[in-house]
């Protein structure tokens, strides 16, 4: 592994040929020996391959951890693993595509068998299916040309009727879903798109495109508002933040931060995953404490899973309590920072770790509550917490590592944040580690490798609800484009009742408003 505190020289060929040639002659001096040791320590490091995850079987070459008798016995009455597919999608897996269904052309249900004469030919369960995948442009268009007549005599114009679902606007409630999807989902620019559609015949210039997202944005906003309060409910909150840029954002006179960033918070709230996004001048203890003001005062505390940065907890509402959790994976992470110089030390804290990632990845196969992944945590997960903190607080106190060194300084930061990493082993609920929010603020950094920054604080607001709203449909298993053109169409319905039109049920609100201006 690299190390970052090598000092960095300049060397070349011809230097290096000189002092081989001088060593051969007489013992290398000081200088010449750090030289020589440098840059045979630079070129291990280029010559020692990428590191590709912090995995076990990454860092050590082995599988995971062997589990405990007891944890084995559990394992084994656990329903066993459903075999691994082919790789192939099925039919059933393209949810989104158009069905179409194709009665037999000659025969009919109950007819006479053409080829034996004898019996009768019945419908089978399961049709035989076709999948044909056809390619077309993000935004697709179509030119209808109504043909015009005019009296010779009157000079009155006739003009042919456009077919049936064609809309009075240019562009509809799809387009405007698919270019949220592509820019704030997906992580294509509106430049970038342009150039795209210009490429099949299509102009969208991307002011149109921004335009465009911005109307649907005012339209689900009263869907966005929904989310965060109801967000704020949630028995257990992640939130982290990553670095962004916003071009022209207002600050206050006396404002003396220079930071922006875009802070993640997912909700986990009677079993649904809820995906906020925020940017801005404030920090993600900031943005999770705006949202705790919403939060009922009756319901009990909740719990806030985080790393160890104090900007993830520094302005709590006053009166509003919570149940810190800090990330496993980012104490973790300091061991694996510091494996090759200390492998041993290292590879024993991580083994037991990966037990304890072991134990939670069984209750989490065995559906189980959480209560009872509690009880399974406290028993199996708890000996070997209380173990390996024993067995660094030795390594402390008896000087058999130094506390300024790397291996000294992941202990300690283990040490005092120990409370909130095993609150999992004292609260229902807790989880082992924050990479949910860290997964959801892909959708941010994606946006900033892409897109680069956003022009204005609306632009970053604009962004974030759609980012929202997306990933909230990701967590759920809902297909995020459709959503979207719901909550255009049925816009008026949308802000009279948010709370019907939420990702897991918007079916039935729209089924049921569909089936009013039906009987209208």
């Amino acid at each position: 592994m690299k190390n970052s505190s090598r000092q960095r020289i300049e060397v070349n060929v011809d230097q290096l040929d000189h002092v081989l040639d001088h060593a051969r002659q007489a013992p290398l001096s000081e200088e010449d020996y750090q030289l020589l040791k440098t840059t045979l320590h630079a070129m291990a490091d280029r010559l020692r391959p990428a590191q590709r995850s912090e995995t076990m079987s990454e860092l050590f070459g082995k599988q995971k951890p062997a589990p405990s008798e007891s944890s084995q016995a559990q394992s084994a009455e656990q329903k066993p693993d459903e075999p691994a597919g082919h790789g192939r999608n099925g039919a059933e897996a393209f949810s989104g595509a158009r069905q179409v269904k194709i009665a037999h052309q000659k025969l009919n249900h109950g007819d006479r068998c053409p080829e034996c004469g004898r019996g009768h030919v019945y419908q089978q369960k399961e049709p035989k299916v076709l999948v044909r995948i056809v390619g077309q442009a993000p935004v697709a268009a179509t030119v209808y040309s109504l043909e015009r007549l005019r009296c010779n005599a009157c000079g009155q114009i006739f003009t042919a009727q456009a077919p049936e679902g064609v809309g009075e606007e240019k562009y509809d409630a799809t387009a405007a879903a698919m270019i949220a999807q592509m820019k704030y989902g997906s992580g294509m620019p509106f430049h970038r798109l342009e150039r795209l559609e210009q490429n099949l015949g299509i102009p969208l210039p991307a002011a149109t495109q921004w335009g465009i997202a911005k109307a649907a944005a005012d339209l689900a906003r009263p869907a966005h508002e929904e989310l965060i309060r109801q967000a704020a409910q949630g028995e257990v909150l992640h939130n982290d933040d990553t670095s962004m840029r916003v071009l022209h954002l207002a600050r206050a006179p006396d404002d003396e931060r220079t930071g922006v960033f875009t802070s993640g918070i997912v909700s986990i709230t009677g079993g649904r995953r809820i995906a906020l996004f925020f940017t801005g001048r404030q920090h993600a203890g900031e943005n999770i404490a705006d949202l705790l003001q919403r939060r009922a005062a009756e319901l009990p505390a909740p719990v806030q899973m985080c790393d160890g940065s104090a900007s993830n907890t520094s302005a709590y509402p006053e009166g509003v309590k919570i149940l810190l959790a800090n990330c496993m994976a980012h104490g973790r992470r300091h061991f694996v920072e510091v494996m090759a110089n200390f492998p041993d030390q290292c590879r024993h804290v991580l083994e037991q770790l990966g037990s304890v990632y072991h134990h939670d990845a069984m209750a989490r196969r065995g559906k189980m509550s959480a209560e009872e992944r509690l009880r399974f945590h406290q028993q199996q997960s708890g000996p070997i917490m209380e173990d390996l903190h024993a067995w660094m607080m030795a390594q402390l106190d008896e000087h058999r590592v130094e506390p300024n060194s790397g291996l000294g300084q992941a202990m300690i930061y283990m040490h005092k944040r120990w409370e909130a990493l095993t609150l999992f082993l004292r609260q229902p609920g807790a989880p082992l580690d924050n990479t949910l929010v860290e997964r959801a603020l892909k959708k941010a950094i994606l946006h900033r490798k892409n897109a680069l920054y956003y022009k204005t604080e609306n632009g970053a607001h604009v962004g974030d609800l759609f980012m929202s709203l997306i990933h909230t449909c990701e967590l759920n298993g809902v297909a995020s484009l459709d959503y979207l053109i719901a909550l255009q169409k049925h816009a008026r319905e949308v802000a009279e009742q948010p709370s019907a039109w939420m990702p897991w049920n918007y079916r039935d609100a729209m089924a049921q408003a569909e089936q009013g201006s039906a009987s209208v």
